[in-house]
């Protein structure tokens, strides 16, 4: 499986918060992307047509890789990456002084192997990937209130953005539009 027809998405440098967005390209025909994504610490705009183009955008190569199982491999880096910066913000943020010790080792330890308390009740939320979890993978998810959990999903393109936005690690919209 290749990925022919796959055109990358347009990237534009995003405006600083006190300027006004950028304008946001339109295709050869005129009519506009379908989504929109803000990323890179909001530094960074992409519009594209396919969620796999928006993908390729967080990680260049993406798109030349020909595999599903090369994308789904991607997709978990992705994710991974994205649950260590998103994990550091939240303890840097949250009151990691409030954490037993316990706590503060699963929030700030490495994550060459997937956390897995067997319930998460600490004062700042645990990011986790699903893949490493039950059903997707063989250990258990961690019992506990649902909003001391944030779930980062690779299984498919448009699964990971919904997640990374739901972190608020991007933000994507949808152009409305489109015929």
């Amino acid at each position: 499986m290749t990925n022919e027809g796959v055109h990358p998405a347009v990237v534009v440098r995003n405006a600083s918060a006190a300027d006004r967005p950028p304008i946001a390209p339109v295709k050869d025909d005129g009519s506009p992307y379908r989504y929109e994504m803000i990323f890179a610490g909001g530094s960074l705009r992409a519009y594209a047509d396919e969620p796999g183009e928006l993908v390729a955008a967080l990680r260049p190569g993406y798109d030349a890789l020909e595999t599903p199982e090369e994308r789904r491999e991607a997709r978990v880096r992705a994710a991974l990456d994205t649950q260590v910066r998103v994990q550091a913000e939240l303890a840097a943020a949250g009151p990691l002084e409030e954490c037993t010790a316990e706590e503060r080792a699963v929030l700030l330890g490495g994550r060459h192997v997937p956390p897995a308390p067997e319930e998460w009740t600490g004062p700042v939320p645990l990011v986790l990937v699903t893949s490493f979890y039950e059903p997707a993978g063989a250990l258990p998810r961690p019992r506990g209130p649902e909003e001391l959990q944030v779930w980062l999903d690779p299984a498919d393109d448009w699964t990971l953005l919904r997640s990374l936005h739901a972190a608020g690690a991007i933000h994507v919209a949808v152009s409305q539009d489109r015929p």
